[in-house]
Order: structure tokens, then sequence, then C-alpha cells
């Protein structure tokens, strides 16, 4: 479950106040605590209360005064780059909180012209009699829509690969591209003069040694089917 946001106003109930002032004190020295062990970082802090005539410091005098030391040596330049005060701070987070509703207004008004589009698209027409300005944002849509689905088939197109059909070890493309040579008939013309001038035996001719040879009559013999002759 999220935390609730913090309201980031004075309080004014006092009783309120002085518990939350306690409260986020611990809290923050426990957190500098923290980052200093973990980070290995030398840090300070020094917290004035209205009801304390002396500041609350850690992690002693001494720390206190080392890392101030520290911090003026470094040039002014440096020390005022991430430096902030409640007005600087208020106004980061004012800037930030207009960036973000600017976001989401062009968001708004997108949708709302995506809706227009859709209006349009499914019933023919446009209610409500939009404005000149309406008319400009919807072309707008429109085109950067028209843009985005034409850089999609570009990109759709571009991985789009060649069909390539592997025969015999070596590779053939089928659409259209320049086929590799395929010497497929000089093998089978080799293999034809090798069983010529081997030196069967008349044993294996006439059945023996095992192998059966059908007579050319049998009508039992299974007809295997030939493919259709060339015809050039």
């Amino acid at each position: 479950m999220t935390r609730k946001k913090v309201d980031l106003t004075y309080i004014t109930n006092d009783s309120k106040r002085k518990a939350t002032l306690k409260k986020r004190k611990k809290g923050l020295i426990k957190k500098i605590t923290e980052i200093s062990t973990l980070c290995g970082i030398e840090a300070c802090a020094i917290i004035y209360s209205p009801n304390d005539p002396q500041p609350e410091v850690w992690p002693n005098e001494w720390g206190v005064h080392n890392v101030l030391s520290k911090f003026k040596r470094v040039p002014e330049l440096e020390q005022s780059k991430k430096m902030l005060n409640q007005e600087s701070f208020l106004r980061q987070r004012i800037i930030k909180c207009q960036e973000q509703l600017k976001k989401q207004m062009n968001e708004n008004r997108k949708k709302e012209m995506t809706h227009l589009m859709l209006q349009y698209l499914t019933v023919g027409k446009i209610f409500n009699n939009p404005s000149l300005i309406d008319l400009n944002d919807l072309s707008c849509l429109i085109d950067q829509n028209l843009k985005e689905i034409e850089r999609k088939m570009n990109m759709n197109q571009d991985q789009v690969e060649t069909p390539v059909v592997e025969i015999g070890g070596e590779t053939m493309n089928i659409n259209g591209g320049e086929q590799a040579p395929i010497n497929h008939v000089q093998g089978i013309d080799t293999n034809v003069d090798t069983m010529q001038n081997q030196p069967w035996s008349m044993d294996f001719a006439n059945g023996a040694g095992g192998v059966e040879i059908l007579p050319f009559g049998d009508v039992n013999a299974q007809i295997i089917p030939w493919p259709k002759p060339y015809v050039p």
C-alpha cells in the first residue's frame, strides 16, 4: 500500500506542530546516520527549534565543525550548485508540477482528438460542431498516425528475409533471386557410371545370397509409381 502524500503546509495547531517536529527530527537524524554508515560519507545536521535556545547537532560539535570547514574550502560555484533553501525548493517543485500539468494536458488533448477521429471513422461525421482549432489538431494527429504506420511498414519490410532452400549442401533462393549453381545431374551420371563398372557377381543377379527377385509377371508385386517422363 502506497503512503499518503504529505501536504507541505504550515501546521497551525501548536501541539500537533511540536509533535511533528519531534517525530521528524528523530527521523532526519536516523536517515543521516544510515546514509553516513552505508555510503561512508561525512555528513552533519544542525537543527534549530523555536523552543530550544541551543541547536541540536549531529554527530557532535567536532564533527559539525569538520564537515563545515571542508565545505567552506570548496569553491563558491560548487557550493551553490546543489544548495537549496525553502524558496528554491518550492520553486523547483512548482516547475516540476507545471511540466507534469502540461504533459497531462497534451495527453488529454490527444485522447480527445483520437475520440473525434474514431467517431468520424465509425459514424461518418463529427458531432458538437468542432472548432477550427479542433480540426487542425485532428489533422496533426492523423498525420502522426500515418507516419507511424508508414514507419512500421518499412520496418516490417526490412525484417522480411528471402527464403532459402538447402539442397545437397547448396542453397538456392526461391523468390526470383540469383540461383546458386547446383550440379546434381553430373553427380547422377557419375553414380550410374560407377554402378556400370562395378563387377557384380552372377549369384546376386540370379537371386542368391538371400535376395529374391520377383518375376516380371507377378501380380502381387508392389507397383512403384514412376514420375512422368521428361519431355523437353
